[in-house]
């Protein structure tokens, strides 16, 4: 194998400094970095700097560690960050995967959660551990008999029921050499509805992410069939990660594949994504689509008012619980969620991991919206 250039080699020793310093750095990342630099053809250190923020996507809140730690390997200057006024670059833009608006790259985090944005945050997260256990094995043993039930296709033996089962009925009639006694009759079987689940991850919801993704591990390890999507500003499924018997691994992968914790708020854009696939959208058929989030939309409300309707004449029933709704005398603020009442079941109180679990195990009983 033929030597790695010097050259390369120090290029090379960037991502796995930033490895040995706690940044989350694929190997697909290093191999675009160096791609961007043979691209860009570097006159000036910057323009290998720029490479390196383009591809290795340092979190807001590390920008600082990582100035320091480029300039250490490639201007040999030892530095701490925080010695020297740092001066943000003026915000970059990228284009979204499967559209051509730009989507506006946040240079500050929401640390109290309070507020909605429109900018975009891609950072990894680590999840917190939770108090709820108890209150979750609880929900979990109860979910599969408390779910909607729709009928199945298939028919079972019942004393009553509209369809004649002839064969039995034969049967029947052979043991008492030919004589019909009585005919046997069928009735369709019922089965749990599908539950869909659509969690706000953006920044005004950061106080609730982690619980809220708790709970939707524990939705699908109980429920027959389920499925568990998180949307800020891009719309990711994590089914299949929280399918993990083990909560802690659950949550650590659904972790990684989430990319826009604490950023901005666009649940119309989100949920126009979730229903332009095809596979998605089916998920919401006939299901009970359970939405956590406060509903303050920074997008276009039109799009959120196409986005609901549409998904309301696949689903069962929308429950859209927020914990904006643990004051008694809360109203819808935004113009998007005061548009899109008409067509949800309920506007109710998201505000604990109670709350929703008693919530959801109420809907056995309720009518479809």
């Amino acid at each position: 194998m033929a030597p790695v250039p010097a050259a390369t080699r120090v290029l090379l020793a960037f991502p796995a400094l930033l490895r040995e310093n706690g940044f989350a750095v694929a190997p697909e990342q290093t191999t675009s970095f160096l791609m961007a630099v043979e691209l860009l053809g570097p006159r000036s250190i910057e323009h290998v700097r720029k490479a390196a923020l383009a591809t290795l996507a340092p979190h807001p809140e590390q920008r600082q560690r990582f100035d320091a730690l480029f300039d250490l390997l490639f201007l040999g200057a030892i530095t701490e960050p925080g010695d020297e006024d740092f001066v943000p670059d003026e915000e970059m833009s990228v284009q979204e995967d499967a559209g051509s608006r730009e989507v506006l790259l946040g240079e500050e985090i929401n640390e109290t959660g309070q507020a909605a944005t429109g900018a975009e945050a891609l950072s990894v997260r680590r999840l917190q551990p939770l108090d709820d256990n108890e209150v979750l094995r609880r929900f979990a043993r109860a979910l599969p008999a408390a779910l909607p039930r729709r009928r199945g296709y298939r028919h079972r033996g019942a004393r009553r029921g509209p369809v004649v089962d002839l064969a039995r009925s034969l049967r029947d009639a052979i043991r008492h050499d030919g004589e019909v006694m009585s005919l046997k009759k069928l009735r369709r079987v019922t089965r749990p509805r599908p539950i869909l689940l659509l969690i706000d991850v953006s920044g005004s919801m950061k106080q609730r992410s982690d619980a809220n993704l708790a709970l939707a591990h524990a939705v699908i390890q109980a429920a027959p069939r389920a499925e568990a999507f998180t949307f800020g500003t891009r719309l990711t499924r994590v089914t299949r990660a929280l399918r993990r018997r083990r909560r802690e691994q659950a949550l650590i992968e659904a972790s990684g594949l989430v990319a826009d914790w604490d950023g901005g708020t666009r649940i119309g854009d989100a949920l126009l994504a979730f229903l332009a696939v095809p596979r998605f959208a089916a998920y919401a058929r006939g299901a009970v689509v359970v939405v956590l989030s406060d509903g303050l939309e920074r997008g276009d409300p039109a799009a959120l008012v196409s986005a609901v309707a549409r998904l309301a004449a696949r689903a069962h029933r929308i429950d859209w619980l927020t914990p904006l709704a643990a004051d008694p005398g809360y109203r819808p603020e935004t113009e998007a969620l005061r548009l899109i009442l008409p067509n949800l079941a309920s506007l109710a109180n998201g505000a604990s991991t109670a709350r929703i679990c008693g919530h959801i195990l109420s809907l056995g009983g309720a009518r479809a919206a």
